[in-house]
């Protein structure tokens, strides 16, 4: 457990990633690939190390580190911007 296994560390990393998150435009190439990226290095975080612990412990902590992971995706997935404006409506 690096800084989320103190309360002070795991709110400073979830504010700080949310405001992070918050701060870039939507988009394929900006707030989607941070929030994927932040995922993929929590799933690499998530794997046994060669010592045979692990780095997200099996406790509140890291259940809440796993499931801010979730929505931080889910978000950068809805907040995505189309690629093309819609067709404008006939009047």
């Amino acid at each position: 457990m690096l800084t989320h296994g103190r309360p002070v560390g795991l709110a400073l990393g979830l504010v700080a990633t949310t405001l992070g998150a918050y701060a870039l435009p939507g988009g394929w190439s900006l707030r989607f690939a941070f929030t994927t990226s932040w995922v993929a290095v929590l799933g690499v975080a998530l794997l046994p190390r060669s010592g045979g612990g692990y780095l997200v412990a099996a406790d509140l902590a890291g259940y809440t580190l796993l499931g801010y992971g979730l929505v931080l995706l889910i978000a950068g997935i809805v907040t995505v911007r189309p690629l093309r404006p819609p067709p404008p409506r006939a009047p």
